[in-house]
C-alpha cells in the first residue's frame, strides 16, 4: 500500500498505523518529527503533478483542509481519494478508524482504543466557562459553528461564545470579541502562531489561555493525551 496524506493529523495517524505505508506528505505535516517521505507542497497548494509521480493507491484529504478543484485533479488523474469530514471528537473516532483500515491496518491500532478511553473517561465539567477563539489575526477570525475545536472545548467545559454563528470562522472585529465578555480567550498555536507576546496584549483584563493547536484541532494519536494537555492549560488561565 502506498499513501499520500494531505492532511497532517492524518499523517500521524497513518505513520503510527501503518508503518511504511506512506509515501508522500504535505510540507506542513510536522509529526512524527523524523517522518522521512517525499514533500508534496502545502494542503491548499499541494503539487498535483508530485503527487501523481508518486503512483499511490490511497491519497487521504479533509473537506475541510483541502480544496475540491485539487482533490478533483487527483481523480481526474486516477487517483483514488479518500475524503474525511470531522467535526466532533466521535466523528473523529469513526474516520480515524476508516482511515486506518482503507491504509491497510490489519487490526484497530491500540492509540486509537486509548485515545478513544481518553476522552469517554472525562468527567462531566463541575464549571462551564465561555471563550472567544482567535485562530487567525489581521484580520481576527474566530471558531465559528460546527467545529472540531468547538467539540473539544466544549467536552472540557469550554462553550464557544461564536459556536452558533452562521460562518465557521467568521471575521470578527477585535473590539466585538472584547465586548462580547468572554470568561476567557483561548489562543491556540495553529494555524496562527499565537504566543504570550503576541496574543493576549490585544485582550487586557481578560485571562488568555495559551493552548497546543495541535491538541485543540488534530485529529490522530494526539487525540490520547489532548484532554490532560489542554485541561491544563484551560486551567493556568483562570483569574
Amino acid at each position: 500500500m502506498r499513501v499520500v496524506s494531505l492532511v497532517p493529523s492524518l499523517t500521524e495517524a497513518v505513520t503510527a498505523s501503518v508503518p511504511g505505508a506512506l509515501v508522500g506528505a504535505t510540507d506542513w505535516c510536522t509529526h512524527p518529527a523524523d517522518l522521512d517521505v517525499v514533500r508534496i507542497g502545502g494542503t491548499k497548494n499541494p503539487k498535483v503533478d508530485r503527487i501523481v509521480g508518486l503512483a499511490p493507491d490511497l491519497v487521504l484529504a479533509n473537506e475541510e483542509e483541502n480544496r475540491e478543484p485539487d482533490l478533483a485533479a487527483l481523480r481526474e488523474a486516477g487517483l483514488d481519494v479518500l475524503v474525511t469530514e470531522v467535526r466532533s471528537v466521535p466523528q473523529a473516532f469513526r474516520e480515524l478508524e476508516r482511515v486506518v483500515a482503507a491504509c491497510g491496518a490489519p487490526a484497530r491500532p491500540r492509540w486509537l482504543d486509548e485515545a478513544e478511553a481518553a476522552w469517554a473517561r472525562l468527567p462531566e465539567p463541575g464549571i462551564r466557562r465561555t471563550a472567544v477563539v482567535p485562530v487567525w489575526r489581521r484580520p481576527w477570525m474566530v471558531l465559528g459553528r460546527d467545529t472540531f475545536a468547538g467539540d473539544v472545548l466544549a467536552r472540557l467545559g469550554v462553550g464557544n461564545l461564536y459556536g452558533t454563528h452562521p460562518e465557521r470562522y467568521p471575521k470578527v472585529p477585535l473590539q466585538a470579541l472584547r465586548d462580547a465578555a468572554p470568561d476567557l480567550v483561548v489562543l491556540p498555536d495553529e494555524p496562527y502562531r499565537f504566543t504570550a507576546e503576541d496574543g493576549p496584549e490585544a485582550f487586557e483584563g481578560l485571562p488568555c489561555a495559551l493552548v497546543s493547536g495541535r491538541h485543540l484541532t488534530w485529529y490522530g494519536p494526539s487525540l490520547t493525551e489532548a484532554p490532560h494537555v489542554l485541561a491544563r492549560a484551560l486551567r493556568a488561565a483562570r483569574r
